[in-house]
Protein backbone atom coordinates (compact mmCIF):
# COMPACT_ATOMS: atom_id res chain seq x y z
CA UNK A 1 0.00 0.00 0.00
CA UNK A 2 1.22 3.70 -0.64
CA UNK A 3 0.81 5.70 2.28
CA UNK A 4 0.67 8.93 0.54
CA UNK A 5 -1.98 7.50 -1.90
CA UNK A 6 -5.11 9.41 -2.48
CA UNK A 7 -7.82 8.00 -2.42
CA UNK A 8 -11.48 9.42 -3.40
CA UNK A 9 -13.02 10.30 0.11
CA UNK A 10 -16.93 9.41 0.62
CA UNK A 11 -18.82 12.47 1.00
CA UNK A 12 -19.38 12.21 4.98
CA UNK A 13 -18.19 13.76 8.38
CA UNK A 14 -17.84 11.02 7.37
CA UNK A 15 -18.46 -8.85 25.99
CA UNK A 16 -21.84 -7.54 26.39
CA UNK A 17 -21.00 -8.41 30.66
CA UNK A 18 -20.89 -5.00 32.44
CA UNK A 19 -18.24 -4.36 33.41
CA UNK A 20 -17.06 -2.51 36.34
CA UNK A 21 -13.74 -1.53 38.11
CA UNK A 22 -12.56 -1.98 42.20
CA UNK A 23 -11.80 1.70 43.15
CA UNK A 24 -8.34 2.72 43.46
CA UNK A 25 -7.89 2.21 46.90
CA UNK A 26 -8.47 -1.42 46.72
CA UNK A 27 -6.31 -1.96 43.47
CA UNK A 28 -3.00 -3.79 45.36
CA UNK A 29 -4.74 -6.14 46.81
CA UNK A 30 -7.06 -7.41 44.20
CA UNK A 31 -3.66 -6.76 41.73
CA UNK A 32 -2.03 -9.66 43.91
CA UNK A 33 -5.21 -11.71 43.95
CA UNK A 34 -5.20 -11.70 40.18
CA UNK A 35 -1.79 -12.11 39.72
CA UNK A 36 -2.14 -15.22 41.43
CA UNK A 37 -4.81 -16.28 39.76
CA UNK A 38 -4.18 -14.84 35.87
CA UNK A 39 -5.35 -17.18 33.14
CA UNK A 40 -3.67 -14.98 30.57
CA UNK A 41 -0.68 -17.42 31.42
CA UNK A 42 -3.05 -20.43 30.55
CA UNK A 43 -3.82 -18.44 27.62
CA UNK A 44 -0.50 -17.84 26.13
CA UNK A 45 -0.89 -14.52 26.79
CA UNK A 46 2.01 -11.50 26.34
CA UNK A 47 0.86 -8.42 27.91
CA UNK A 48 3.05 -5.86 29.85
CA UNK A 49 5.77 -6.79 32.83
CA UNK A 50 3.62 -5.02 35.17
CA UNK A 51 0.22 -6.75 34.63
CA UNK A 52 1.67 -10.41 33.68
CA UNK A 53 3.28 -13.83 35.09
CA UNK A 54 7.06 -13.64 34.79
CA UNK A 55 7.11 -16.03 32.24
CA UNK A 56 5.69 -13.84 29.74
CA UNK A 57 7.22 -11.57 27.41
CA UNK A 58 6.35 -8.10 28.07
CA UNK A 59 4.73 -5.89 24.99
CA UNK A 60 5.71 -2.49 24.93
CA UNK A 61 3.34 0.40 25.52
CA UNK A 62 4.14 4.23 26.19
CA UNK A 63 2.62 3.95 29.54
CA UNK A 64 5.05 3.99 31.84
CA UNK A 65 2.90 2.75 34.89
CA UNK A 66 -0.23 0.00 33.23
CA UNK A 67 -0.73 -2.04 35.78
CA UNK A 68 -4.43 -1.90 37.26
CA UNK A 69 -5.65 -0.12 33.89
CA UNK A 70 -6.07 -1.18 30.19
CA UNK A 71 -2.95 -2.00 28.47
CA UNK A 72 -2.14 -4.30 25.57
CA UNK A 73 -1.06 -7.45 25.13
CA UNK A 74 -0.81 -10.44 22.36
CA UNK A 75 -1.48 -14.64 22.01
CA UNK A 76 -0.22 -16.54 18.85
CA UNK A 77 0.52 -12.94 16.86
CA UNK A 78 -3.11 -11.66 17.62
CA UNK A 79 -2.87 -8.12 19.67
CA UNK A 80 -5.63 -7.66 22.08
CA UNK A 81 -6.77 -4.77 24.82
CA UNK A 82 -6.16 -6.19 28.42
CA UNK A 83 -8.75 -5.17 30.82
CA UNK A 84 -7.80 -3.79 34.34
CA UNK A 85 -9.07 -7.01 35.70
CA UNK A 86 -6.67 -9.03 32.96
CA UNK A 87 -8.70 -10.75 31.07
CA UNK A 88 -8.37 -9.89 26.65
CA UNK A 89 -10.71 -7.14 25.63
CA UNK A 90 -12.32 -6.18 21.96
CA UNK A 91 -13.49 -2.94 21.83
CA UNK A 92 -16.95 -2.53 20.99
CA UNK A 93 -18.03 0.81 21.31
CA UNK A 94 -20.63 3.20 20.27
CA UNK A 95 -19.88 7.11 19.16
CA UNK A 96 -21.88 9.89 19.63
CA UNK A 97 -23.67 10.55 22.81
CA UNK A 98 -25.46 13.76 23.39
CA UNK A 99 -28.31 14.75 26.02
CA UNK A 100 -29.01 18.33 23.83
CA UNK A 101 -30.99 15.74 21.20
CA UNK A 102 -33.63 15.12 24.30
CA UNK A 103 -33.68 18.64 24.09
CA UNK A 104 -36.07 19.71 21.15
CA UNK A 105 -39.40 21.66 21.86
CA UNK A 106 -40.88 18.45 20.50
CA UNK A 107 -39.10 16.20 23.25
CA UNK A 108 -37.83 18.30 25.99
CA UNK A 109 -41.24 17.18 28.25
CA UNK A 110 -39.30 13.39 27.55
CA UNK A 111 -36.01 15.28 29.30
CA UNK A 112 -37.76 17.08 32.33
CA UNK A 113 -40.29 14.15 33.08
CA UNK A 114 -38.60 11.18 32.32
CA UNK A 115 -35.21 11.56 33.42
CA UNK A 116 -36.02 15.36 36.23
CA UNK A 117 -33.65 17.06 33.39
CA UNK A 118 -30.42 15.90 34.86
CA UNK A 119 -28.06 14.13 32.37
CA UNK A 120 -26.58 11.83 35.05
CA UNK A 121 -30.04 10.30 35.26
CA UNK A 122 -30.33 10.10 31.48
CA UNK A 123 -26.98 8.32 31.12
CA UNK A 124 -27.77 5.44 34.14
CA UNK A 125 -31.15 5.24 32.89
CA UNK A 126 -31.38 5.34 29.23
CA UNK A 127 -27.23 5.16 27.87
CA UNK A 128 -25.76 2.83 29.47
CA UNK A 129 -28.89 0.13 29.80
CA UNK A 130 -29.48 0.15 25.69
CA UNK A 131 -25.70 -0.07 25.55
CA UNK A 132 -25.27 -3.33 27.76
CA UNK A 133 -28.46 -4.62 25.64
CA UNK A 134 -27.37 -3.42 22.24
CA UNK A 135 -23.98 -5.66 22.93
CA UNK A 136 -21.76 -2.62 23.14
CA UNK A 137 -18.97 -2.86 25.75
CA UNK A 138 -17.36 0.32 25.09
CA UNK A 139 -18.23 3.97 24.12
CA UNK A 140 -15.36 5.40 21.87
CA UNK A 141 -16.42 9.44 21.75
CA UNK A 142 -19.14 11.01 23.13
CA UNK A 143 -18.77 14.17 21.11
CA UNK A 144 -21.77 15.11 18.42
CA UNK A 145 -22.27 17.07 15.47
CA UNK A 146 -23.86 20.16 16.43
CA UNK A 147 -24.39 21.89 13.01
CA UNK A 148 -22.90 20.38 10.23
CA UNK A 149 -19.16 21.54 9.99
CA UNK A 150 -18.89 23.51 13.06
CA UNK A 151 -17.58 21.92 16.41
CA UNK A 152 -18.97 19.01 17.84
CA UNK A 153 -20.83 18.78 21.21
CA UNK A 154 -18.79 19.08 24.57
CA UNK A 155 -17.19 15.95 26.64
CA UNK A 156 -18.39 14.21 29.49
CA UNK A 157 -17.67 15.59 32.68
CA UNK A 158 -15.77 13.07 34.91
CA UNK A 159 -18.92 12.57 36.67
CA UNK A 160 -21.18 11.55 33.69
CA UNK A 161 -18.05 9.01 32.52
CA UNK A 162 -18.56 7.86 36.17
CA UNK A 163 -22.17 7.75 35.46
CA UNK A 164 -22.02 5.84 32.09
CA UNK A 165 -19.89 2.65 34.20
CA UNK A 166 -18.22 1.39 31.04
CA UNK A 167 -14.82 1.47 29.25
CA UNK A 168 -14.61 4.67 27.05
CA UNK A 169 -12.07 6.50 25.53
CA UNK A 170 -11.82 10.74 25.82
CA UNK A 171 -10.54 13.00 23.56
CA UNK A 172 -8.10 15.60 23.94
CA UNK A 173 -8.23 18.85 22.04
CA UNK A 174 -4.46 19.42 21.11
CA UNK A 175 -5.60 20.69 18.05
CA UNK A 176 -8.43 21.47 15.97
CA UNK A 177 -7.44 20.23 12.34
CA UNK A 178 -10.64 18.35 11.78
CA UNK A 179 -11.40 17.68 8.56
CA UNK A 180 -15.05 18.49 9.01
CA UNK A 181 -14.70 21.63 10.57
CA UNK A 182 -14.50 24.95 8.71
CA UNK A 183 -13.73 27.36 11.56
CA UNK A 184 -10.41 26.66 13.39
CA UNK A 185 -7.06 28.23 11.93
CA UNK A 186 -3.97 25.54 11.79
CA UNK A 187 -1.85 25.51 15.20
CA UNK A 188 1.64 26.31 15.37
CA UNK A 189 3.58 23.40 16.77
CA UNK A 190 6.63 24.78 17.25
CA UNK A 191 5.43 27.67 19.07
CA UNK A 192 6.09 28.10 22.82
CA UNK A 193 1.81 28.73 23.28
CA UNK A 194 1.00 25.89 21.65
CA UNK A 195 3.27 23.86 24.21
CA UNK A 196 1.59 25.50 26.76
CA UNK A 197 -1.70 24.79 25.54
CA UNK A 198 -0.73 21.27 25.34
CA UNK A 199 0.02 21.20 28.79
CA UNK A 200 -2.96 22.99 29.86
CA UNK A 201 -5.11 20.51 27.77
CA UNK A 202 -3.39 17.40 29.26
CA UNK A 203 -3.63 19.16 32.84
CA UNK A 204 -7.57 19.95 32.80
CA UNK A 205 -8.44 16.59 31.44
CA UNK A 206 -5.68 13.92 32.02
CA UNK A 207 -5.06 15.45 35.37
CA UNK A 208 -8.58 14.76 36.33
CA UNK A 209 -9.01 11.33 34.57
CA UNK A 210 -5.87 9.81 35.59
CA UNK A 211 -7.05 7.58 38.02
CA UNK A 212 -10.58 6.53 36.29
CA UNK A 213 -10.06 2.55 35.48
CA UNK A 214 -12.65 2.70 32.87
CA UNK A 215 -10.83 5.08 30.68
CA UNK A 216 -9.25 2.88 28.19
CA UNK A 217 -7.22 5.36 26.36
CA UNK A 218 -6.71 9.55 24.91
CA UNK A 219 -7.63 10.18 21.11
CA UNK A 220 -6.20 13.44 19.55
CA UNK A 221 -7.62 14.82 16.72
CA UNK A 222 -10.56 13.71 14.37
CA UNK A 223 -9.80 12.92 10.83
CA UNK A 224 -7.23 15.98 10.91
CA UNK A 225 -6.15 17.28 7.91
CA UNK A 226 -2.10 16.85 7.85
CA UNK A 227 -1.84 16.90 3.59
CA UNK A 228 -5.43 17.10 2.45
CA UNK A 229 -8.30 19.46 3.22
CA UNK A 230 -12.05 19.96 2.44
CA UNK A 231 -13.64 22.38 0.47
CA UNK A 232 -15.29 23.51 3.52
CA UNK A 233 -11.72 24.55 5.44
CA UNK A 234 -9.86 24.45 2.08
CA UNK A 235 -9.16 28.19 3.06
CA UNK A 236 -6.90 27.15 5.62
CA UNK A 237 -5.17 24.42 3.50
CA UNK A 238 -3.17 21.42 4.91
CA UNK A 239 -1.06 21.69 7.75
CA UNK A 240 1.56 20.71 5.38
CA UNK A 241 1.91 21.22 1.95
CA UNK A 242 1.75 18.25 0.40
CA UNK A 243 3.81 19.71 -3.10
CA UNK A 244 6.36 19.93 -0.46
CA UNK A 245 7.01 16.25 -0.18
CA UNK A 246 8.38 15.56 -4.02
CA UNK A 247 11.76 16.89 -2.10
CA UNK A 248 13.64 15.33 0.05
CA UNK A 249 13.95 18.91 2.20
CA UNK A 250 10.36 18.67 2.39
CA UNK A 251 9.91 15.42 3.49
CA UNK A 252 12.57 15.96 6.54
CA UNK A 253 10.59 19.09 7.36
CA UNK A 254 7.47 17.08 7.64
CA UNK A 255 8.77 14.30 9.94
CA UNK A 256 10.37 17.11 11.80
CA UNK A 257 7.08 18.66 12.42
CA UNK A 258 5.34 15.24 13.33
CA UNK A 259 7.33 14.40 15.51
CA UNK A 260 7.62 17.65 17.47
CA UNK A 261 3.61 17.09 17.35
CA UNK A 262 3.68 13.67 18.58
CA UNK A 263 6.21 13.85 21.22
CA UNK A 264 4.61 17.54 22.69
CA UNK A 265 1.41 15.59 23.08
CA UNK A 266 3.04 12.47 24.39
CA UNK A 267 4.66 14.03 27.02
CA UNK A 268 2.25 16.67 27.90
CA UNK A 269 -0.29 13.60 28.82
CA UNK A 270 2.46 11.68 30.45
CA UNK A 271 3.40 14.22 33.07
CA UNK A 272 -0.22 14.23 34.23
CA UNK A 273 -1.13 10.39 33.45
CA UNK A 274 1.53 7.48 33.61
CA UNK A 275 -1.53 4.93 33.12
CA UNK A 276 -3.34 4.98 30.18
CA UNK A 277 -3.06 4.08 26.43
CA UNK A 278 -2.60 6.71 23.89
CA UNK A 279 -4.63 6.42 20.69
CA UNK A 280 -3.56 9.44 18.89
CA UNK A 281 -4.95 11.05 15.44
CA UNK A 282 -7.66 9.42 14.45
CA UNK A 283 -6.72 9.47 10.92
CA UNK A 284 -9.24 9.21 7.36
CA UNK A 285 -8.12 6.43 5.78
CA UNK A 286 -9.39 7.52 2.61
CA UNK A 287 -7.83 10.76 1.97
CA UNK A 288 -3.94 10.95 1.32
CA UNK A 289 -2.03 10.05 4.53
CA UNK A 290 1.97 10.79 4.59
CA UNK A 291 4.29 7.98 5.47
CA UNK A 292 6.23 10.58 7.26
CA UNK A 293 3.21 11.18 10.00
CA UNK A 294 2.14 7.49 10.87
CA UNK A 295 6.32 7.17 11.26
CA UNK A 296 6.62 9.64 13.34
CA UNK A 297 4.02 8.58 15.64
CA UNK A 298 5.22 5.09 16.19
CA UNK A 299 7.32 5.85 19.17
CA UNK A 300 4.27 8.00 20.99
CA UNK A 301 1.39 6.49 20.35
CA UNK A 302 -0.12 2.65 21.22
CA UNK A 303 -2.78 2.00 18.51
CA UNK A 304 -3.32 3.83 15.13
CA UNK A 305 -6.51 4.95 14.50
CA UNK A 306 -8.95 5.43 11.65
CA UNK A 307 -11.77 6.61 10.31
CA UNK A 308 -12.63 4.40 7.47
CA UNK A 309 -16.58 4.55 5.65
CA UNK A 310 -15.35 2.88 2.63
CA UNK A 311 -13.61 -0.19 3.49
CA UNK A 312 -11.94 -0.72 6.26
CA UNK A 313 -11.53 -4.14 6.26
CA UNK A 314 -8.71 -3.74 3.46
CA UNK A 315 -7.11 -0.36 4.76
CA UNK A 316 -6.53 -1.31 8.76
CA UNK A 317 -4.87 -4.59 7.79
CA UNK A 318 -2.31 -3.00 5.52
CA UNK A 319 -1.41 -0.44 8.28
CA UNK A 320 -0.74 -2.97 10.44
CA UNK A 321 1.31 -4.84 8.50
CA UNK A 322 3.23 -1.87 7.53
CA UNK A 323 3.99 -0.47 10.71
CA UNK A 324 3.76 -3.76 13.60
CA UNK A 325 1.18 -1.50 15.32
CA UNK A 326 -2.43 -2.91 16.81
CA UNK A 327 -5.04 -1.03 15.09
CA UNK A 328 -8.39 0.65 15.85
CA UNK A 329 -11.77 1.51 13.70
CA UNK A 330 -12.29 4.38 16.03
CA UNK A 331 -15.15 5.37 13.39
CA UNK A 332 -16.90 3.84 10.84
CA UNK A 333 -20.72 3.09 9.42
CA UNK A 334 -22.39 2.63 6.35
CA UNK A 335 -25.46 5.12 6.02
CA UNK A 336 -26.78 7.69 3.28
CA UNK A 337 -24.77 10.94 4.03
CA UNK A 338 -26.02 13.17 1.79
CA UNK A 339 -29.74 13.80 3.13
CA UNK A 340 -31.41 16.93 3.09
CA UNK A 341 -32.62 18.91 6.63
CA UNK A 342 -35.38 16.96 7.76
CA UNK A 343 -34.84 13.92 6.13
CA UNK A 344 -33.29 10.96 8.00
CA UNK A 345 -31.00 8.10 7.18
CA UNK A 346 -30.53 4.47 8.74
CA UNK A 347 -27.50 2.89 10.28
CA UNK A 348 -27.35 -0.31 7.81
CA UNK A 349 -26.80 -3.34 10.72
CA UNK A 350 -25.80 -5.50 7.62
CA UNK A 351 -22.90 -3.76 6.66
CA UNK A 352 -21.87 -2.89 10.41
CA UNK A 353 -22.44 -6.97 11.04
CA UNK A 354 -20.09 -7.80 8.52
CA UNK A 355 -17.28 -5.45 9.33
CA UNK A 356 -17.53 -6.06 12.55
CA UNK A 357 -16.84 -10.18 12.61
CA UNK A 358 -14.10 -9.54 10.08
CA UNK A 359 -12.32 -6.93 12.01
CA UNK A 360 -11.83 -9.19 14.92
CA UNK A 361 -10.55 -11.42 12.60
CA UNK A 362 -8.15 -9.43 12.20
CA UNK A 363 -4.62 -10.06 14.23
CA UNK A 364 -3.97 -6.84 14.13
CA UNK A 365 -7.44 -4.83 15.11
CA UNK A 366 -8.31 -4.18 18.93
CA UNK A 367 -12.14 -3.22 18.68
CA UNK A 368 -14.49 -1.40 16.54
CA UNK A 369 -15.86 2.02 17.18
CA UNK A 370 -19.73 2.07 15.09
CA UNK A 371 -20.32 6.19 13.98
CA UNK A 372 -23.72 5.79 15.76
CA UNK A 373 -25.51 8.04 16.63
CA UNK A 374 -26.53 6.97 20.06
CA UNK A 375 -29.76 9.25 19.37
CA UNK A 376 -30.87 11.18 15.76
CA UNK A 377 -30.16 14.82 16.17
CA UNK A 378 -31.57 17.00 13.50
CA UNK A 379 -27.66 17.51 11.91
CA UNK A 380 -26.52 14.00 11.83
CA UNK A 381 -29.90 12.79 10.56
CA UNK A 382 -29.16 9.23 11.60
CA UNK A 383 -28.90 7.51 15.22
CA UNK A 384 -30.42 3.71 16.93
CA UNK A 385 -32.81 5.95 19.10
CA UNK A 386 -34.89 8.85 17.20
CA UNK A 387 -36.12 11.65 18.47
CA UNK A 388 -38.69 10.18 20.63
CA UNK A 389 -36.34 7.10 22.03
CA UNK A 390 -37.67 4.80 19.61
CA UNK A 391 -34.63 2.00 18.68
CA UNK A 392 -34.55 1.44 14.87
CA UNK A 393 -36.67 -1.82 14.53
CA UNK A 394 -34.35 -3.13 11.43
CA UNK A 395 -31.09 -2.61 12.45
CA UNK A 396 -30.75 -2.22 16.19
CA UNK A 397 -31.93 -6.17 16.15
CA UNK A 398 -28.89 -7.05 13.64
CA UNK A 399 -26.49 -4.67 15.61
CA UNK A 400 -27.25 -5.94 18.61
CA UNK A 401 -26.92 -9.81 17.03
CA UNK A 402 -23.40 -9.11 15.49
CA UNK A 403 -22.42 -7.48 18.91
CA UNK A 404 -23.38 -10.64 20.87
CA UNK A 405 -21.82 -12.99 18.96
CA UNK A 406 -18.53 -11.00 19.08
CA UNK A 407 -19.19 -11.76 23.15
CA UNK A 408 -19.71 -15.41 22.79
CA UNK A 409 -16.35 -15.89 20.53
CA UNK A 410 -14.70 -14.19 23.10
CA UNK A 411 -15.83 -16.02 26.01
CA UNK A 412 -15.07 -19.33 23.36
CA UNK A 413 -11.55 -17.96 23.25
CA UNK A 414 -10.78 -16.81 26.63
CA UNK A 415 -13.13 -18.64 28.83
CA UNK A 416 -13.89 -17.04 32.36
CA UNK A 417 -11.47 -18.21 35.08
CA UNK A 418 -13.16 -20.37 37.57
CA UNK A 419 -12.56 -19.03 41.05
Amino acid sequence: MNANRTVESKQNDRSTTRIRWQPAKDRLAKRRCFIKQMFAAGAGLTINATARPVSAAPVKTTQPAPDGFFTLGKQDDHWWLIAPDGRPFFTVGINHIDPATLRYPENIDLWRDKYDGSTIRWIQESVTPNLHDWGFNSVGWVQEVTVRKWQHSRSFTIDEYRALDMPYCHLLPFTESHQWEKHTVHYDFRSDDWKEWCDYVARAHCGELAEERNLIGYFYSDCPTWIHSRPDNQWRGSIFDPGRLESEAGRKELTELATLYYQTTHDAIRRYDKHHLIFGDRYEANAPIAKQVIDAALSYVDVLSFQDFRDPVTHLPEYHRQTGKPVLLADAARMRWQTAPGEFTHNEGQWYAATLQQLFQSPGCIGFHLCGAYQRNRARRYGLLDEQEIPDSKNVPLIRQANHRIAQQMNQRFPPVQQ
